[in-house]
């Protein structure tokens, strides 16, 4: 019951606000990731450990071949001398596979563990998050954003923010430690091989910048190509009667297919310059091993290097070094690709509850229905009023029909009473309560709903009607269904109550959809009904058959009915005519018939309908 327009989007927040609040939300994990980083450091010590115990090796094979003396290594590990040298070696290999063996294992709890951080817990976490603050924000967000985008959102969003803690956060002080250890290590073998060897670092953090700042403008254009292929195909699945009835199925496939290569030709652009720049990183670090060989060759061939505890473990830490500088591309391309779904995840998380319970309200479980508006306007963000100046007092118990065209305002008055909205001028008062101050959910509990195109859920015919009550007894379930003259077709059904139904009900008729939709309204025995032209879609027959239930159920409540069909209107106990926002006329049928205006106007066209075709039965029982 709403056609909110779409609010202006709030300023993006600069980069720094968002690293901020990523780093807030891997607090919230923090005795996981020091656990993730507890495993690599172990890596990492092991890993050296294991890369000396080779030099070591080294060195000790020359000092049997040759007699170069050993000397002083880091681990100051000292070998067996009165060792045969194959026994010897045999120690050196055995340390080496058991460290490959610990490595193993700690790599294997590492794949775990950070899976188990990101996968069960963040990501499961943060959906959770997003999807429950979904519930809570106003009709007038769903209106401003589309079904394709707020799923893009939930799905591929999150997972580009789970992305900064595993690919960004961890990835960086796990390369910032090994980094900072291979250079102290690195340093203490040779301070002068260290600085020449690592030269062009640098030049890499320049091109990491530059290429951070190209990347970042590119993922967001993205994302949007994302949201509207996913938009589009959700709308060719939501409108294939529609696509098939007119035989455009060439036409939506040929709009999908250009979506379709509209984000395969901007990603294929994105994979062009990191395809670029990561062999640049690349390039790099090998210029470092050829200044490794050249000087530190020099450096052994002058016994200023150990060959095995030097050299060898030089260039076994360089190649970490370069393959953690390497790692600088993906880090660059993944920190891009979460703080642009970060930006989108947290809109949804930052978006304003327009409509939330009030800190001291007042609890009503059970009102008496009096609903009274007090010279009440509503706009749309500033827009033009779509109702004004609406005075109204409908007592407890009462039925008011509504009749006005298209755009009279009639939905938005009744999406005023259960606070879909609220009044930008004025106050609406349940009982002699402004609404405002009433408990949301204990005053939504107390108004049924019938939307004029009713949604059912992919559950049993028992759960839907259930929905708003699921605590409701199958004998409580059964009278709201017969109530709404549902009953007889529902055990018609394969299983009858526990027939389960196709997406949004698409496996019944139009009508019965409908029923369902009142018995669901019905079964919570509301002191206010709601009806948005409930037989806007069901034939004479069933109309007459769900008004005689409903002249039953309305009785003793507070009953509100969006109608254009006069057998509709007569039941109410006055009708108010809407034209423009405003009410132009109220009175009962009888009232209004004596009233020249809109009312008269509808009334004698459908009578001229009913005259004409009453003729035309005649004509043909005469033929």
């Amino acid at each position: 019951m709403s056609s909110a327009l779409p609010s202006t989007p709030a300023a993006a927040p600069p980069n720094r606000a968002l690293v901020q609040r990523l780093f807030g939300l891997a607090w919230r994990y923090r005795l996981h990731c020091l656990q993730v980083l507890g495993i690599q450091l172990l890596l990492l010590t092991m890993g050296i450990v294991g890369l000396s115990f080779t030099g070591l090796g080294i060195d000790y094979i020359r000092h049997r071949m040759d007699g170069t003396p050993l000397t002083a290594n880091r681990l100051h590990l000292t070998l067996p001398v009165d060792w045969p040298p194959l026994q010897v070696l045999a120690l050196l290999a055995g340390l080496i596979l058991v460290l490959a063996l610990g490595r193993a294992l700690l790599n294997y709890l590492y794949a775990v563990s950070i899976n188990v951080l990101v996968q069960q817990k963040l990501v499961v976490d943060l959906r959770g998050e997003v999807y429950e603050k979904l519930q809570r924000l106003s009709f007038r967000f769903f209106d401003a954003n589309s079904t394709g985008s707020i799923i893009t959102r939930v799905t591929g969003d999150v997972q580009a923010v789970r992305m900064f803690v595993d690919q960004v956060l961890m990835q960086s002080v796990i390369m910032v430690i090994s980094l900072s250890v291979y250079v102290i290590y690195m340093a203490s073998l040779h301070p002068g091989l260290t600085l020449a060897c690592l030269a062009t670092t640098p030049v890499l953090w320049l091109m990491s910048a530059w290429f951070s700042r190209k990347i970042q403008p590119e993922y967001a254009h993205n994302r949007t190509l994302v949201e509207r292929m996913v938009q589009t195909l959700a709308e060719s699945i939501q409108g294939i009667a529609v696509t098939k009835g007119f035989g455009r199925e060439a036409e939506n496939r040929a709009k999908f297919d250009a979506a379709n290569q509209a984000c395969y030709d901007q990603q294929r652009g994105i994979f062009w310059r990191l395809s670029l720049f990561t062999p640049a990183i690349g390039f790099l670090t090998r210029v470092n091993i050829m200044v490794l060989l050249g000087y530190g060759g020099w450096l052994v061939a002058h016994d200023r290097l150990p060959f095995g505890t030097g050299l060898i473990v030089f260039a076994g830490l360089l190649e970490q070094f370069s393959g953690q500088i390497n790692n600088v591309a993906n880090i660059v391309n993944s920190v891009q690709q979460s703080l642009i779904g970060a930006r989108r995840v947290f809109e949804i998380v930052d978006a304003p509850v327009e409509v939330k319970s009030a800190a001291d309200a007042v609890r009503r479980p059970k009102l008496t229905g009096e609903v009274r508006f007090e010279n009440v306007s509503f706009t749309y963000d500033g827009a033009e009023a779509v109702v004004r100046d609406l005075d109204l007092t409908v007592r407890p118990g009462q039925c008011v029909a509504i009749l006005g065209a298209t755009g009279a305002g009639k939905s938005v008055l009744m999406s005023l009473i259960p606070r879909f909205f609220d009044p930008t001028a004025g106050r609406v008062l349940l009982d002699g309560i402004d609404a405002r101050r009433l408990d949301l959910d204990d005053l939504r509990r107390n108004i049924g709903l019938v939307f004029q195109e009713s949604f059912l859920f992919s559950n049993t015919v028992a759960a839907n009607i259930a929905f708003g009550h699921p605590e409701a007894t199958p004998a409580q379930i059964e009278k709201a269904a017969r109530i709404a003259a549902a009953h007889d077709f529902i055990v018609g059904l394969p299983k009858g109550y526990d027939t389960v139904l196709g997406e949004s009900g698409n496996t019944l008729s139009g009508g019965q959809r409908q029923r369902l939709a009142i018995a669901r309204a019905v079964l919570l025995e509301p002191a206010i009904l709601l009806l948005d032209d409930p037989t806007a879609a069901i034939d004479s027959e069933t109309e007459h058959e769900i008004f005689d239930a409903l002249d039953r159920a309305i009785a003793g409540r507070t009953t509100f009915i969006v109608a254009h069909r006069l057998s509709t209107l007569r039941r109410a106990d006055f009708i108010l005519v809407m034209e423009d926002g405003r009410i132009v006329q109220r009175g009962t049928h009888e009232e209004l018939m004596k009233q020249d205006g809109p009312y008269l106007h509808v009334a004698d066209l459908q009578l001229v309908d009913g005259r004409e075709l009453q003729q035309l039965k005649l004509k043909e029982g005469a033929a």
